[in-house]
């Protein structure tokens, strides 16, 4: 088709013909005149609308899930992390809550045994033969060699090697570990050793031994057993508790006798300890010691009724065998 002078004219006429009529039927509203031509309209080319776009739809959500595809994984990215976030801060206020109180516990601990502690948390355990764990606390926080570390519950074991912020701790159920004692209420000293591997070794759950320097002094399943205290105060402050025994042998030779203790600690789940940075003023003995359990209800026996009325119980009771020889007699 030719661009002429006549064809631009006629589609410029078009033009101004179909905006004059969009103008009076936008006018008029719903009493347009054009609204039975707008029906015709929307008959004669709606099959063919929906047609095409049943066609075009499929290909525009195609091409839109293509390019939106890397803004949607960012998304699914970021709320990953977000959630990662909100997980590792949930955990993170739980262990906070435990340690703190952790810390309660071993702080009212070291009131009543008149300690001056310097809390650490244990950071890593030890995998050589020893019995040792490390704490994040050193030189710096005033921790030296031979200091005595203790949890909420009672003896860890001492310091054995300082850095300027960590210590190493050799447990008080390592082999080489040796423990002046005393017992509750009898006073009687002995000496507790580990029996190696924190407990999960040949020990069980007696990782510890107590050994009664007087082998005629008494001792009971049930007695709780706390340190004696060293010359100096180190490396064990007096008055802290260490374990309750649970069986006793006696030796061969007769000169001491050994009684197996169950530690109060325990050494495979240790978190917030303490090093004591200053002994008492005095020895606290037994006051650290927990209060003991309540003993058990003991059951008051009772007759029953068929035994008080019985009339042939009290006649077979008083009855004596001499009074009625027998035949063998």
């Amino acid at each position: 088709m030719k661009d002429t002078r006549r064809t631009r004219v006629v589609l410029g006429a078009l033009l101004v013909v179909a905006l004059a009529m969009i103008t009076i039927d936008y006018r008029g509203g719903q009493d347009s005149p054009l609204s039975g031509l707008r029906g015709v309209g929307a008959t004669v080319f709606g099959p063919v609308e929906r047609a095409s776009a049943s066609v075009v739809r499929p290909v525009g959500n195609t091409f839109d899930a293509v390019t939106d595809a890397p803004g949607e994984r960012r998304r699914a990215d970021r709320l990953a992390r977000q959630n990662q976030r909100l997980r590792e801060q949930l955990r993170s206020s739980r262990l906070d809550q435990d340690r703190s109180a952790q810390l309660r516990r071993l702080l009212g601990t070291a009131g009543m045994g008149g300690y001056k502690i310097h809390a650490a948390q244990v950071i890593s355990a030890g995998q050589s033969f020893e019995d040792t764990v490390t704490i994040d606390a050193g030189s710096r926080s005033g921790v030296k060699p031979d200091m005595t570390v203790m949890s909420a519950d009672g003896l860890v074991g001492r310091v054995t090697r300082v850095g300027p912020a960590t210590a190493t701790v050799l447990l008080a159920t390592d082999q080489t570990s040796s423990i002046g004692s005393r017992l509750e209420e009898s006073k009687e000293i002995g000496i507790t050793q580990g029996r190696g591997r924190r407990g999960l070794g040949r020990g069980g759950a007696t990782p510890l031994r107590f050994q009664l320097l007087d082998a005629a002094a008494p001792i009971r399943v049930g007695q709780r057993i706390v340190t004696l205290g060293s010359q100096g105060q180190k490396p064990y402050v007096p008055g802290v508790p260490i374990g309750v025994v649970e069986r006793i042998e006696r030796s061969t030779s007769g000169l001491t006798r050994t009684a197996y203790v169950r530690p109060f600690v325990r050494f495979t789940s240790l978190d917030v300890v303490a090093v004591v940075v200053a002994p008492p003023k005095t020895d606290p003995r037994d006051a650290v010691l927990p209060p003991k359990p309540p003993p058990p209800p003991t059951p008051t026996p009772t007759a029953t009724p068929s035994a008080s009325k019985s009339p042939k119980a009290k006649p077979r009771r008083s009855k004596s065998p001499s009074t009625n020889p027998t035949r063998g007699d």
